[in-house]
């Protein structure tokens, strides 16, 4: 387990699961489940909207910019607001931290996963036959940025590394580095929703009105859905199978 887009950078494996629970990996466990395929892109990327135009998606704007749109057709980063639109088949899906970290890994030689609380438990057993073949996973945390652009850990995503590697545990008998097992300790420790609510991005997002973002975050193992970077876009992995990465070897 490593924090954030340099984490995941410096620490090689065959999986990557990205986690990021408030909001963009929960977001996109949404969309998958409603058979949506989404791009993942750099945040405020002046390409954004070329990228969409490119793959014939729908680009979703910021929470805050569709709030002052008033206008229920306007996707966001938000989780409720998928639940509000119809007829999208594919969304590129901007975010500062999940997105931007899954987009900087489409290129890296890892399977990309996307993990929330909503299907930690489905990407762990997914995950399960690969470990048990050999295969290194590593869970990157997301976390916050402050105004600086620096790391800001973010404990929701602590929780969420720690439910898909105490699934993985109880799954496949992983090795845990102690940073994992950390994690794991952290996410036994946590009460929900009552923790994600009160939390620090939690606090933030109800503050600004999106309570609801916040308690479909909180469902636990709700969702059965594994999305699965495949060229560059997620879907489930069971449509279609995507390949697997050559794993990697000693002195690799």
């Amino acid at each position: 387990m490593e924090w954030g887009p340099t984490g995941a950078e410096v620490v090689p494996a065959d999986y990557a699961v990205v986690v990021d629970v408030l909001s963009f990996t929960t977001t996109l466990s949404v969309a998958v489940e409603r058979a949506i395929e989404v791009f993942p892109f750099r945040w405020k990327d002046s390409r954004a909207a070329e990228h969409a135009m490119r793959h014939g998606a729908t680009l979703a704007v910021g929470r805050f910019e569709a709030l002052s749109r008033g206008d229920a057709r306007h996707v966001s980063l938000s989780p409720a607001s998928l639940a509000e639109v119809d007829g999208i088949e594919r969304l590129v899906l901007p975010s500062p931290n999940g997105s931007a970290i899954s987009f900087a890994l489409a290129d890296s030689g890892a399977q990309v996963v996307g993990a929330c609380l909503r299907n930690a438990a489905a990407v762990a057993r997914w995950l399960a036959p690969q470990v048990a073949d050999g295969a290194s996973v590593v869970v990157v945390p997301a976390g916050e940025r402050w105004h600086d652009d620096t790391l800001r850990p973010a404990v929701e995503d602590l929780w969420g590394a720690g439910a898909v590697l105490t699934a993985l545990d109880a799954e496949a008998e992983a090795s845990a580095s102690p940073e994992a097992r950390m994690a794991m300790a952290a996410w036994q420790a946590a009460v929900l929703p009552h923790d994600l609510l009160h939390c620090a991005g939690g606090r933030e997002l109800g503050g600004a009105g999106f309570v609801a973002d916040v308690e479909i975050a909180a469902r636990s193992d709700v969702s059965e859905v594994v999305p699965v970077l495949v060229g560059e876009s997620f879907r489930d992995a069971a449509d279609p199978a995507p390949p697997a990465p050559r794993l990697r070897r000693v002195g690799d």
